[in-house]
Formats: C-alpha cells, structure tokens, sequence
C-alpha cells in the first residue's frame, strides 16, 4: 500500500500538496494524519466542484504500508498515527517539504526540499517538468495554498519561484475570485475583538538592544484564526518580532513570527517542542500554564537573541595592505613579516581594489613569476562591507559565499579589516550559535551543500543508471576505499541534464578497485599506472573513467601536472572550474549525498564560470579555452575576476610556450560544438586566436566564411546521408582559409597534430584553393566538369568549399555533387559491355567513363539510351581482327 499525508492540523499547502503528489503516484491512497485547519474544513465542505477521495485514517492497516509519501512536513512527530508505520520492516519513505532542517526530521529514498514560500511551490515545479495536465479546479487549489503559505506573496519567505508558479497556475485556469473567498484577509467581529484584547496584552521586552513583542490571551474556546490574527498585529504595529501565546480550549499554544536575522523564530519554536522557519513558527506547550509558558519564552529569547553588533565594532584596524605595483615577492614579504594570510591591495585613493593571498603568492614565486606585479593574480572578486553591517551580513558573506575576508569600506576608503577568525573569536564563547558551516571550517563541506541528490537522480536518470552507481558504490566498500562520482555528470544532474560520461574518483587504491569492478561487472579493464587511472568499459559499451583521488602541481607554467595521491577535496580543487568541482558520494552509507567544498553549487545557479584559485589559467592555458567552451555551450558567463586571469594569461603568451596535443584537443573539442562561431569570436576578443596564426583576425570576410560553413553544416545534416563528416576540420580549414599551405603545415607541426590528419588538412587545403580558383575564374558549365572537378574532395572539402564560394552558381554546383552527382553511375556495367560484343581491357574504362559524362549532362538517362550511346560513339571491333587474324 502507497499513503500520501501531511502535518496533523492540515492547511491549505498540506492538501494541495496532497493532490499534487496524487498526480506523480496515482496509484496511492490520499488520508489526512488528523484535523485540518477551519478555513480548509471550510473549504472542502462548501466546495462541491472540489471532490477528493480521502482514507478515513483508522481504516487504514498501517503494517501493509510499503510507501509513506510525507508533504509540507519531514517531521514524524506532525503525522499523527502515521507515526506508527515507520517501523515497518523496508519502508520506503518519499518527502516533500519547504520547511528548514530539524534534528528530528525523517529522511527517506526521495527527498524534494527546498527554502520556498510553499511545499506546493515545490510540485508545480515538478509537474511542469513531467508534462502533467491539470484541470482548472486543481489549479485553483494549487495557487490558493501558494496565495495563504506566502501572505499573498508578502512574508519575506516568498521567493521568485512561487511567484512563477502562481503565474503558470493562473495560465492553467486556476479562479482567483475562488482564492479571495477561502483566503480572505477581512477579519469578523469575533477575530476583531481577540485582536484588540491580544494588542492591549502586548508587552515590549529589550532584549540585547532589540525589541521584542510577547502578547498573551486565554480564550474559553479554540479559535481556528489565531494564527491569522497574529498576522494582522504584527502588520498594522509594523512589528520586527512577535510572540503570541494563548490558552484556548485546554491547551497553550505559541505563534512567533520575525522579520530580522538576529531573531529565528523556528529555534525558539522547536525548543517548546514544535517547528516551523526563522521567519514563522508555531508550537503545542504541554504541560505548562500560560504564565509558565511566558517565562520559559523569556528565558528562551535571552538564550536565542544576541546583540545586534555592527561591523565597525568587529573589524580590524589600520589596515596592512600595499598597492597594486607591488610584486609578488615582494607581497610575499609583507605576508610573512606581519604573518597574515591575505594582504589587501589598495589603489592611490586608499579604495580596496584586490586581496592576494599567501598561498597564491608561494605558488606564484615557485612558478617563476616573483617579479610579476600583484594586479595580474590578486582576487578582484570580493564584496565589501560598510561599517554599519550586521553580524548576519558578515555571517553571509564568509560562511555562505566563503569570503574570509572582508575589507570594511566607508566613504569609498578602506576603514578595517574582518577575517574568518574575527568571526570565529566572536562566537567561541556561544558554541550554540556558532554556524555549523563555520566549524566545519574547509575539511567538510557545509550540510547545506553535501544535500542528498537521490530524489533528483531518480528524476534524471535511469533506473539501470542508478543501479549501476549502487553497484560502483558497494565495490569501493568491499575495497575498503570510498568512490565519488565527480566533474560534468554531478554539474549535469543539478541542472536536470542527463549524462552519461561517468567519471569516478577512488580515496584509495583506484586500479585494484578497477580491476575488482571489471569483474564483477565483466567489462575491460585499461590500466595507467602513472596517473593512477583505469578506464572500465562495460558489455554494453558504457566507459566508467577511474581515478585515485590525486593533488597536481606544476613545475613551472605550463608544464604537464606533477601527480600525488591525495584526499577528494584536493582532488576537486585541482579542476578546473567550481561548476566541476563538486562530487556525490556513492559508498552505500552516504550514497547520493553531495560533496560541495567551494561552494560550487552557487556558480550553477548565477550561471557562471569561475576558476578555483587565481594561478589556475598560469599552471594550465588550455582551461582558457575550457572556459570559452563552457561558456558558450552552457549559455553561462565567464566571471569578471576569471576574465581578467585569462587576460593576464594571454598577457604573458604562456600558448608560446604550450604548445601540443593538448591545445590541439581543446580546440577540436571547441570546433565540435554544435556552433562554435560564438566561442572563435570570444577567442578573438580575448585575443587567443593569434596564437593559432600571428596573421589570424576575425575581419568581416571571416566572419562570412564562418557563418556559410556553419549553414553548409546544417544543410549537409538535415540530409541524412550515410556520410561522415568531421565537423571540426571543416571549422578548422575555414579558420585557416586566409593561410597558405606552407603555414597550414607549419600550424600541424607546432601543435602536434597527428600525421594522418595533417595529411588531410594540407591535402584537402591545396585541392579547395586550386578548385577555389577555378570556379571563380571561370565556372565549368557542364556538369560533368563539375563532377570530375569536385570527385577527389572529402565531404570536409566540399563542405569548406561551399563556405568559401560566393557565387550562387558554385554553391548550386556543389550541393549538386553532394546530393545527386556523386551518386550517379552508368546502368551499364563491363558485362553488358562483353555481351554487346566488346573485347574486355583498357576500352571497358573508356567507354564507362564517356557513358558517366553523359548521363551527367543529361545525355543519356536508362539503359535503352545508354546502349544506343554507345553504338553511337564507339564502333565494335571487326570479327577477324578481334581473333587475331588480318
């Protein structure tokens, strides 16, 4: 059996979340874990076009339930009797939810959580995804529960995605006057009363220099719209803080709500033993009175509430900084002399301008580069703060986006100085409030970035898929070593793409794990023993990269990488971007369960590039063209501190240096997009594409050439011919179109490219000039010089050839020869030849190759014609003369 539930004391999001899940497993049963709230009892009992077939709850046999199906709660304390199913033996648990984190939460096989206004929110995202049709009513339902979740999208718990979700909802018919009667704002007299009764019992208590609001009320009946009441004082008194207990019908209740970061109203909420987020909260009080209730609640606030401190009273100061002509060395001696790990660089007018560290500056000075000023690898990335920030601010900016350091800035000019260690110096003394982020310093990620991915692979990919990962998993166990899957398949999978590059990396002994996995899995095993590395092919031709996690360091700039075994997380901080710098484990213990050291995931979603550390375009320059490839294909933006590194890059003509198959990779895998126009022209701003030719612009004759190779592309593969064709060399003989065979030759030589297609390219360039030439001088008029003109060329010839010819003629001509000529063949074969009488030899070749010409121009056009030619043009050999005799 299959149940969907939600939290006892059903709202709105809980029963449209019901419905919505209903949708996604309509084979399961739909029952309320308890009461519901009034205006949803409401709701269902007035609303007869709005009919849903609920399981009473004591008529279902909670030990034959295989599948709990939780939404708009993870909490096993909020589903009633439901509670009791969850020792059944291999329950699989699915939850849907939109509240934070609790210690007491459930975890189960699918996990959808995420910090929107509703958990409705949540599955209009996945319907949409999915296709799935809904009826007006439904939409209705939907959108009321976004409308009261998020106070008609006014509660700072609103975000952008449930405003597009009511959007799409409204485009599915969902009935606003429908929502304005169930989610009325208007209070009756009744509530209007017990509103003015809750503010005369206000009480404004300061707590750390804050204020905060405690209002109690005993009611000799249960009110339903207590909470709605709650609402309307906060917003008519414009209240930051508010705390609302009362005592109705035999039992206390709390109602926090809190506009500001130094007060989390779910934290006060749970310690009284209930839930909810740091903005809206609630709680059942047992077992105390009202007035115990609000002492415990004072008690609690001065446990929870911290004075509001201000960044002019947290920062360092004068400041130790330099400008930005230092050198390198040089700031390397200012860091070890005042021994501090990042110095700041300041320009003439005392304005913050970049942040070196001592890490980048050691390694700067190991590759060579002592003498390089700090303006060409100092972090220009870095957000500043001005006096008056609050501790939430600081907070933000190093625990969420991991700047450990923070130039405090008034007036424009740098007034102090706030580290990671300031931070932590603050709160050591309150290690309940000390972020778990930041305790976990940089040798586990936070928890709010290693999330469990199942739920979304089970979306994504296959079944065979994630089986297959299990299976990779439970092989590193039996190793004793830990698998990760690592680079494009995790960045892939967060945004919804299914890929099936598997690229694995092993803490631990990599090829004895491969070895192990092709066994058990009967794939080949292909081993390289100085990198550590293996690659598993399985039986159905799916490849599983292999890895030991490893550090590569660089000798100098632009040498090959020097390869140590090492830990994962240096393993992911030697990639080459943060967007591929994130794993999942797959060991059975912590399967699908993400590995976000750098805060990776962030990048993803303001769709940026961004390298890792600032000397990562110096020790690798093909990662440039990386970046330009990733950029283009993925629609993201190179980031503006990476952007300058790659200027710098260029800068010290580091490709003068690199040359080889790697370039030579990374370009073919740019020209195999499927358009690479916009990455040549971003090379080209970047000024890359001299280092292909020191001749190489992208002048408007270029650009044209481009763009015609590009719809000769197209045009060749919407053909659907049985023909190969290397897009990349087409790319590349068009780039090369202004070079001459000479410089062709010497661009294969320079970068290694292997012999057999440095053959072609300067084979296939000689021929398109020469014909080139021909066909502007004087366009053949005869098909038939056309064709013997054009047979010798590769399709990758005749396709640069279509993009290099400007006249219509010779385009019309060559898509001629592609799509009909070079098919052609005379019906007549040398048997026929011998049966019309004709001795076999030399003649045979002849006669075939005239009878080719003129069906081609049109001459001949069967066999009857065909034989009528032949006769026509070549006489048969006298019968004694055939035999030899005079």
């Amino acid at each position: 059996m299959e149940v969907i539930t939600t939290h006892v004391n059903a709202d709105f999001d809980g029963l449209a979340s019901m419905i919505a899940a209903h949708k996604l497993y309509p084979e399961a049963v739909l029952a309320f874990s308890g009461s519901q709230e009034k205006n949803l009892r409401d709701f269902l009992a007035q609303s007869v076009q709005y009919h849903y077939t609920f399981q009473r709850l004591k008529n279902i046999p909670q030990d034959q339930i295989q599948r709990l199906i939780v939404v708009d709660t993870r909490q096993g304390s909020r589903i009633g009797d439901f509670s009791q199913c969850l020792n059944n033996p291999g329950l699989d648990i699915h939850l849907y939810d939109h509240h934070p984190d609790t210690p007491e939460d459930l975890h189960g096989s699918v996990e959808h959580v995420r910090a929107v206004g509703s958990t409705t929110t949540i599955f209009v995202h996945l319907l949409r995804e999915k296709g799935i049709r809904l009826t007006p009513e439904e939409a209705t339902l939907m959108a009321m529960a976004i409308y009261e979740d998020t106070g008609n999208f006014a509660f700072d718990t609103t975000c952008p995605e449930d405003l597009e979700a009511a959007a799409w909802l409204l485009g599915r018919g969902a009935n606003l006057n429908a929502i304005s009667q169930f989610i009325a704002q208007e209070l009756t007299s009744q509530e209007v009363t017990l509103l003015h009764a809750l503010m005369k019992s206000a009480h404004t208590y300061t707590i750390h220099g804050l204020d905060l609001v405690v209002a109690k009320i005993e009611l000799p009946e249960y009110v339903d719209e207590f909470a709605v009441i709650v609402r309307r004082f906060m917003v008519m008194e414009n209240l930051d803080t508010l705390f609302a207990l009362t005592h109705m019908a035999g039992r206390t209740q709390l109602i926090a709500r809190s506009r500001i970061p130094e007060v989390n109203a779910g934290a006060i909420a749970r310690d009284f033993g209930g839930g909810g987020h740091a903005s809206a909260a609630s709680a059942t009080i047992k077992d105390l009175t009202l007035i115990e209730a609000e002492e415990k609640l004072i008690q609690l606030l001065h446990k929870h509430v911290h004075p509001q401190r201000l960044a002019r009273e947290l920062m360092s100061a004068p400041v130790i900084s330099g400008p930005p002509t230092l050198t390198i060395n040089e700031a390397d001696e200012m860091l070890n002399r005042y021994n501090i790990t990042v110095l700041l660089i300041v320009n003439d007018r005392h304005e913050p301008v970049g942040l070196i560290s001592r890490l980048v500056a050691g390694k700067s000075i190991h590759l060579g580069l002592g003498n390089s000023p700090v303006s060409d690898y100092m972090t220009t990335d870095f957000a500043t703060l001005p006096p008056t920030a609050t501790l939430a601010d600081i907070q933000e900016l190093i625990i969420e986006n991991r700047q450990r350091f923070i130039p405090v800035v008034e007036e424009g000019k740098v007034a102090g100085v706030i580290t990671r260690t300031d931070l932590l110096h603050l709160l050591v003394n309150d290690p309940a409030h000390i972020p778990r982020r930041l305790l976990t310093g940089t040798d586990q990620p936070s928890t709010a970035r290693n999330r469990n991915l199942t739920g979304l692979m089970a979306e994504v990919l296959n079944r065979e898929i994630i089986t297959l990962l299990q299976t990779l998993g439970e092989v590193a166990q039996e190793t004793g070593g830990h698998a990760y899957a690592v680079g494009g398949f995790v960045r892939d999978l967060l945004l919804h793409i299914k890929n099936l590059d598997l690229d694995v990396v092993i803490e631990g002994d990599g090829l004895a794990y491969a070895k192990k996995l092709g066994k058990k899995l009967g794939g080949r095993v292909r081993t390289h023993e100085k990198f550590g590395t293996a690659v598993v092919t399985l039986p159905d031709g799916l490849k599983i990269d292999i890895a030991t996690a490893r550090l590569e360091y660089y000798e100098y700039p632009a040498a090959m990488p020097t390869v140590e075994l090492s830990s994962i997380k240096l393993d992911l901080y030697r990639r080459d971007f943060t967007i591929n710098a994130m794993a999942i484990h797959l060991n059975p213990d912590t399967f699908g369960t993400l590995v976000d050291f750098f805060n990776c995931q962030n990048d993803l979603k303001d769709r940026q590039i961004r390298i890792l550390h600032n000397l990562s375009f110096v020790e690798d320059p093909t990662r440039i063209f990386r970046a330009i490839r990733f950029e283009q294909r993925m629609g993201f933006k190179i980031g503006k501190h990476t952007e300058k590194l790659i200027k710098n890059a260029v800068k010290m003509e580091l490709f003068d240096r690199f040359f080889g198959k790697r370039f030579f990779n990374e370009l073919t895998s740019i020209l195999s997009e499927e358009n690479p126009i916009p990455a040549i022209h971003r090379m080209a701003d970047l000024g890359l594409l001299r280092f292909l030719h020191p001749t190489l612009r992208i002048d408007p004759r270029l650009s044209t050439i481009l763009e015609e190779t590009r719809q000769a592309l197209d045009w060749h593969r919407l053909l659907y011919l049985d023909q190969p064709c290397r897009q990349w060399l087409v790319y590349l003989l068009a780039l090369m179109t202004g070079l001459t065979t000479r410089e062709v030759s010497a661009f294969c030589e320079r970068f290694e490219v292997p012999l057999r297609q440095r053959q072609f390219l300067v084979r296939e360039k000689l021929a398109v000039t020469r014909i080139g030439q021909i066909m502007k001088r004087a366009m053949p008029e005869n098909p038939s010089e056309l064709y013997h003109l054009l047979k010798d060329l590769s399709p990758e010839g005749l396709l640069h050839l279509m993009g290099i010819t400007k006249k219509k003629s010779g385009k019309k001509a060559i898509s001629l020869h592609v799509t009909e000529w070079s098919h052609l063949k005379p019906e007549t074969d040398g048997n026929d030849l011998e049966k019309m009488g004709y001795l076999p030899g030399p003649l045979y070749g002849t006669i075939l190759r005239c009878l080719l010409n003129a069906r081609l121009d049109g001459l001949v056009h069967d066999r009857a014609t065909e034989t009528a030619f032949i006769k026509e043009h070549f006489s048969l050999p006298d019968h004694d003369t055939a035999h030899g005799h005079p």
